[in-house]
């Protein structure tokens, strides 16, 4: 297992060298020009020109890739274009502090509401209640954010006076509450759909029935037998999710009033403002890769058949 993960992590670098190669590239060679961007159309050819030699974006292109592959290794990531004065560390990393935190409340609701109501839904195939789960998962995973977010803040803010409706107060606040709920909605029917399917699948294995022939009891067989093998692909949708979680959410953050990155992201992208792009897809990429390594060890954990050479 060790050499494996070092392995790993010794490909990591390479993956995350030919990410940042293609997106410096596609920013570069890409439609929109960052220096007109930000001049605006009116903007007078030569203090363009002038613009773009002060930032360097008049060099060769290996050059300048190199240039900022040296910077960011030091953990020096640029200046915004659109934020003058402004360093990109400085305005990501908070954001996506915040990001992170309602990704994993969301996160939260939907492992602890999806898998049970999966188990159920399994263990109880045919029956009412496998019906009504499978129903209330498609109704979840159907209804948009810009649906969801008004139908909470009717109830809980308008109706029950129970919670504020807008801003911003970390992961213990009561205003993360109809946030989250929004994001891990979605989540819940997705997770109650794949953990039925996997329980499905999982109880008419031969070890099921076995365990069931040596008389051990349906708490014990549920537990040690179902559930640990059922929650394999469990753990690999959970496991790269948390790679989204410094993604942030653009049209929920943006309705709760929450400063997280997905609107600096969306921002960034009209405005071209690349040195904000590239840390953003930098930073992501690193996300992605260490969930999925993280998902691989987790499973060996749960199927000690599971060795890695």
């Amino acid at each position: 297992m060790l050499a494996y993960v070092v392995k790993r992590l010794l490909w990591m670098p390479v993956l995350l060298c030919l990410v940042s190669l293609i997106t410096f590239a596609l920013g570069l060679y890409g439609p929109g020009d960052p220096v007109q961007a930000l001049m605006k159309q009116h903007a007078d050819p030569a203090v363009v020109a002038r613009i773009r030699q002060q930032r360097g974006l008049d060099r060769p292109f290996l050059v300048q890739y190199v240039d900022y592959i040296g910077k960011a290794i030091r953990g020096d990531l640029g200046e915004s274009y659109k934020y003058r004065g402004q360093p990109v560390r400085e305005l990501i990393f908070k954001k996506i502090g915040v990001s992170a935190q309602l990704g994993l409340a969301a996160l939260f609701i939907s492992v602890v509401l999806g898998v049970p109501s999966g188990l159920l839904a399994g263990l109880k195939q045919g029956t009412w209640l496998d019906t009504l789960t499978v129903s209330g998962a498609l109704l979840f995973m159907s209804m948009p954010v810009f649906i969801t977010a008004p139908l909470l803040m009717l109830l809980f803010v308008l109706q029950l006076h129970l919670l504020p409706s807008y801003g911003w107060g970390g992961l213990f606040d009561a205003r993360i509450v109809m946030p989250a709920l929004v994001l891990g909605l979605p989540g819940v029917a997705s997770l109650t759909r794949l953990m039925r399917v996997s329980v499905l699948e999982v109880i008419g294995q031969d070890y099921v029935r076995t365990a069931h022939a040596k008389g051990l009891s349906r708490n014990v067989v549920i537990n040690r037998h179902i559930l640990r093998n059922a929650l394999i692909p469990i753990t690999t949708v959970v496991g790269l999710s948390l790679g989204t979680l410094v993604e942030g959410a653009f049209v929920t953050e943006g309705i709760f009033g929450i400063p997280g990155v997905g609107r600096l992201a969306v921002d960034s992208i009209y405005a071209r403002d690349y040195p904000i792009i590239m840390a953003l897809t930098l930073i992501v990429a690193v996300a992605f890769v260490s969930a999925n390594l993280l998902v691989d060890i987790l499973y060996t954990f749960l199927d000690p058949r599971i060795r890695y050479a």
